[in-house]
């Protein structure tokens, strides 16, 4: 079977369909930038409606692969709960189920092991106020422990305790996670992360001195961030993306 399954389509309705063509986006544009690894990281999204369904991505699947009609259709437990000839990795949707069931506003759990964002979560301090992008990851940033691959159940709890009602999840010694209540958001929230985290590793490797930005700002980032890009920016960035995508790789529609 090819990842294109026609029978989807008609199998869910517009608004499934509709989430499906922007995780499948989404996934994409995390190819694009160059952030994923190989098939081992995950971005979840919740299906419209009044069941906790979820879609995700097809273990075995490069992300620059992935399309719309082949996202996993999946329940809190993993379990499937539409036909699909592709499993989905459990170590990965035990983070996300985790954040899914705890939150209600996490409509979209991205989560990436870029080699940026694992560079700063090996080092102790973190993330430094030392760039624009940093101010606006450190008003909702949490820090988790690296506690090994991603399988116990008893992690749950405590990360979802570090994480609280925060949008930014840095993940030790392990990778980078945003949250957000749509697709387009917890994207623009991951290249924000991202960028500060590239800029940290470039900016340590000058080997001079840092100049910090003083705490009051980043105190009123979080008012700042929703003035100017009206939320996370995913409503102003994402019909641009899409373009794009469907010039370099239209296919995630199918």
């Amino acid at each position: 079977m090819t990842a294109v399954d026609a029978s989807v389509r008609k199998s869910v309705s517009e608004e499934e369909w509709e989430q499906r063509v922007n995780l499948a986006a989404c996934y994409r544009l995390v190819a694009h930038y160059r952030w994923d690894d190989l098939i081992f990281t995950h971005i979840s999204a919740r299906v419209p409606g009044p069941e906790h369904h979820f879609l995700i991505n097809p273990y075995g699947m490069l992300f620059e692969e992935i399309t719309a009609s082949s996202l996993v259709k999946v329940d809190l437990d993993g379990k499937k709960v539409m036909p699909s000839p592709f499993e989905i990795n459990p170590a990965g949707f035990t983070i996300h189920s985790a954040v899914h069931a705890a939150r209600e506003d996490a409509r979209c759990v991205l989560h990436l092991h870029s080699l940026n964002g694992v560079a700063v979560g090996a080092q102790k301090e973190g993330v430094l106020p030392i760039s624009q992008q940093s101010i606006f990851v450190l008003s909702s940033l949490g820090y988790h422990n690296y506690e090994g691959v991603a399988l116990n159940e008893d992690e749950k709890p405590r990360l979802v305790s570090d994480l609280g009602d925060r949008s930014f999840l840095m993940l030790r010694n392990h990778g980078l996670l945003t949250v957000a209540d749509n697709i387009p958001d917890a994207f623009v929230l991951m290249y924000i992360f991202e960028s500060a985290c590239a800029i940290q590793v470039r900016a340590r490797s000058g080997g001079g001195e840092l100049i910090p930005i003083d705490p009051r700002i980043i105190a009123g980032a979080r008012a700042q961030a929703k003035q100017v890009t009206r939320g996370a920016g995913g409503a102003l960035a994402w019909a641009g993306l899409l373009r794009m995508l469907d010039r370099r790789a239209p296919g995630f529609r199918e």
